[in-house]
C-alpha cells in the first residue's frame, strides 16, 4: 500500500528523499548526452584516431546497453529488495563506471566504464518511479510523476551544456571525474535519508542497532581501487624507478594485467570478494545480493538482456542508406528471437520468474508499454532531426548554433510533463496522453513546411514549443496508468518495462523513420539536373548547392511526416487501451467509497 508523505511523520524527509532521487535521474539523464561534444577527445584519448569515428560507436552502444538491458533486473530487484537500497546500489554503479571511465586507457575499459554508467543510471529510472507510487497516494502522484519525468527530459539539455562547460575548462576526463564524485556524494545521501520505519520504500530495513565499520573490507576496498588505478594510469616516475618498474613488466605478452601490479589488483579483488562472502557484517553484503539476484530470476533477466541487446545491436548498427538494419544486425536480430522465444518459455516454467505472472495482465498496464513505444518512436525524430534540419539549411558549418535550436523544444518539454501530472486529476490519462501526442504530431506537420530560412524566423518556435509540450504532456500520464493497474509489488518491473518500451521504439523508430527520409532524398537527388548542366560548365555553383539543400528539406520532412504518423498512433492507442483509467481525483474518490 503507498504511503502518503502528508500522513506520515517523516513526510519532510520523504519529500527529499524523492527530490535527491530525482536529481540524481537528471544526472545520469546528462550522461547519456555529455559524450556528444567529448566524444572526438575521448576517441583520441584511449587511442582511436578522430577518423576513425565508426570504431567509437561502442562508447555510446556501451552505455545504451547497460541502460536498456539491465532495467528490468534492477526494477524487479527493488520490488524485493526496496527502492534505496537499489537507488543507493544504482549510484553506486555510476560512480565506479565514471572512475572507469575517468582512467581508462583502450576501448575496452572505456566501454566496461560506460557500460556500467549506463547500469547504474537506467537502474535510478524505475526505482524513483517506484519510490514516488510508494510516497504518494493515487490522487496525488500525478505532479511526482510529472517532476520524475521532467528532470529526466531536462539531462537532454543539460548533458551537453554540462561537456561543453568541462571542455572548455579541462580535458574530457574531467567530466567523468565529476560523476564520480557526485555520485557518491548522492548516494551517501539517499542512504542517510532512508526511512526510519519499514515501508515499502525499504523493504527489507537494516537492524536497530548500527553495525560496526568493516574495517578489513575497507582496506581491501581502497588496496584494490590503489592499485587499481596504478594498473589504469601508469605513472611514469614509477615506471622509470629501477624497482617500482618491475611492476610493470608483463609475465608473458604485452597486456596490463599480466604484470605483477595487475596480479596485486586482482589478488585484492578476489580476497575482497571473500571477505564480503564470509564475513559476519561485511562492507557489501555480497551473500544477500546474490540470494535478491537469484530471488529477481536472474537467468530470466539475462535471456531477457540478451534478446534487448540483439534489438539494440542490430538497429544502432545499422546504415540507413542502405536498409532498416545491417546484414549483420539480421544475425542480432535471429539471436534476439531465440532469446526471446527461451524468455518466454522460462517465464512459463519459473517459480518466480522476473516478471510476476499476471503482473501485466490488466490493459492499461500492457497498453502503457505499447503507448511509450510509439512515443519513443516519435520522440526521437525530434531529438535527432531537428539539429540535422539546422545544419542542412542555415547552418551548414556550425553545430552549436544548430544544436541550440533543439533546446527550444527541450525546454518546452519538461514543462508539459508537469502540466501533464497535474491535468490527470481531473482529466483522464488517455484523454491527456491523445491530446500531447495530438500536439506532438501538429508540431511535426508544421515542420513539414520549414524551408531553407525557417529556423532562423520566429513562427519555427511554434511547431518547437508545441512540440515539447505535446511530448511533455504524455510522459507522467503513461507512467501514472501503468502503477495505477499493477500492484505495488510489481511497481519496479513494470516502470522498468515502460523506459524499456521507449528505448526500443527510439532504436526501431530511428531506424526506419531515417531509411524512410533517405529514399525521399535520392528520389529528390535524381531529379537535380547534372552539375554542369546547372553550373554552366562548372563543377560547383550556388545554384546547385541550394539544389542538393533543397533535397535534404524534403528527406528530413518525410520524416517529420513519419513522426507525425507515429504520434498518431500513440494518442489513438492511448484513447483506447487508458479508457479505463479515470482521472486521479475520482479514482481516489471510488476507493474510498469502496473502503468505506
Amino acid at each position: 500500500m503507498s504511503v502518503d508523505p502528508v500522513a506520515t511523520g517523516d513526510s519532510r524527509t520523504s519529500r527529499l528523499l524523492l527530490a535527491i532521487a530525482a536529481v540524481a535521474v537528471a544526472f545520469a539523464a546528462a550522461d547519456t548526452y555529455v559524450v556528444v561534444l567529448a566524444l572526438p577527445d575521448m576517441m583520441t584519448g584511449v587511442g582511436v584516431p578522430i577518423d576513425q569515428l565508426q570504431r567509437a560507436a561502442p562508447i555510446v552502444s556501451g552505455f545504451l546497453l547497460g541502460y536498456v538491458a539491465m532495467l528490468p533486473l534492477i526494477g524487479r530487484i527493488a520490488d524485493l529488495r526496496g527502492r534505496v537500497p537499489v537507488l543507493v546500489m544504482a549510484l553506486v554503479l555510476f560512480a565506479l563506471g565514471s572512475l572507469i571511465t575517468t582512467l581508462a586507457y583502450d576501448m575496452p575499459s572505456i566501454v566496461s566504464g560506460r557500460f556500467l554508467q549506463g547500469v547504474g543510471g537506467g537502474g535510478l529510472v524505475p526505482a524513483t518511479l517506484a519510490l514516488v507510487a510508494d510516497l504518494y497516494p493515487v490522487e496525488r502522484r500525478g505532479i511526482p510523476l510529472g517532476v520524475v519525468s521532467a528532470v529526466q527530459e531536462i539531462g537532454s539539455v543539460v548533458g551537453p551544456l554540462f561537456g561543453a562547460v568541462v571542455l572548455a575548462l579541462a580535458d574530457w576526463r574531467a567530466i567523468f571525474a565529476i560523476n564520480l564524485a557526485v555520485g557518491l556524494v548522492l548516494a551517501a545521501a539517499v542512504r542517510a535519508l532512508r526511512p526510519a520505519s519499514p515501508s515499502a520504500v525499504e523493504v527489507r530495513p537494516e537492524r536497530a542497532s548500527k553495525p560496526l565499520p568493516d574495517v578489513v573490507g575497507t582496506l581491501l576496498l581502497l588496496a584494490t581501487l590503489a592499485a587499481g588505478a596504478i594498473v589504469f594510469l601508469r605513472p611514469s616516475s614509477l615506471m622509470r624507478d629501477l624497482t617500482w618498474g618491475q611492476l610493470f613488466i608483463p609475465f608473458a605478452g604485452d597486456g596490463r594485467w599480466l604484470t605483477p601490479i595487475g596480479a596485486i589488483t586482482v589478488g585484492a579483488l578476489v580476497l575482497l570478494l571473500a571477505w564480503c562472502w564470509f564475513a559476519p557484517r561485511p562492507l557489501l553484503d555480497l551473500r544477500g545480493w546474490v540470494r535478491v539476484l537469484l530471488e529477481a530470476d536472474l537467468v530470466g533477466a539475462l535471456l531477457l538482456a540478451l534478446a534487448l541487446g540483439g534489438v539494440i545491436l542490430a538497429f544502432a548498427t545499422a546504415d540507413p542508406k542502405i536498409e532498416v538494419f545491417s546484414p549483420r544486425g539480421r544475425w542480432y536480430l535471429l539471436g534476439a528471437l531465440v532469446a526471446a522465444a527461451a524468455f518466454t518459455w522460462h517465464v512459463r516454467r519459473a517459480a518466480n520468474p522476473l516478471v510476476p505472472r499476471g503482473a501485466l495482465r490488466r490493459t492499461p498496464a500492457w497498453g502503457a508499454l505499447l503507448v511509450s513505444f510509439f512515443v519513443g518512436a516519435a520522440l526521437i525524430a525530434a531529438l535527432i532531426d531537428i539539429p540535422l534540419f539546422a545544419r542542412t539549411t542555415v547552418y551548414p558549418d556550425d553545430q552549436l548554433p544548430a544544436a541550440l535550436v533543439l533546446v527550444r523544444f527541450l525546454l518546452a518539454l519538461p514543462v508539459g510533463a508537469v502540466l501533464g501530472g497535474y491535468l490527470i486529476r481531473s482529466l483522464s490519462p488517455g484523454v491527456v496522453t491523445a491530446i500531447g501526442m495530438l500536439m506532438a504530431a501538429v508540431g511535426f506537420v508544421l515542420m513539414t513546411r520549414w524551408g531553407l530560412t525557417t529556423i532562423e524566423e520566429p513562427v519555427a518556435n511554434v511547431a518547437l514549443i508545441v512540440g515539447g509540450l505535446g511530448f511533455g504532456l504524455a510522459l507522467a500520464p503513461v507512467n501514472a496508468a501503468l502503477l495505477a493497474f499493477t500492484d505495488d509489488d510489481v511497481h519496479g518491473v513494470a516502470s522498468a518495462f515502460v523506459v524499456v518500451s521507449r528505448m526500443v521504439g527510439m532504436l526501431i523508430g530511428i531506424s526506419a523513420l531515417t531509411t524512410i527520409g533517405l529514399r525521399r532524398y535520392y528520389s529528390e537527388q535524381l531529379a537535380i539536373p547534372p552539375v554542369q548542366e546547372v553550373c554552366d560548365g562548372k563543377s560547383k555553383c550556388k545554384a546547385f548547392s541550394d539544389l542538393l539543400r533543397v533535397a535534404g528539406i524534403a528527406q528530413e520532412h518525410a520524416v517529420f511526416w513519419g513522426a507525425a504518423g507515429c504520434a498518431v498512433i500513440a494518442g489513438v492507442l492511448a484513447l483506447v487501451v487508458f479508457r479505463e483509467v479515470r482521472p486521479t481525483r475520482l479514482a481516489a474518490r471510488d476507493l474510498f467509497s469502496g473502503h468505506a
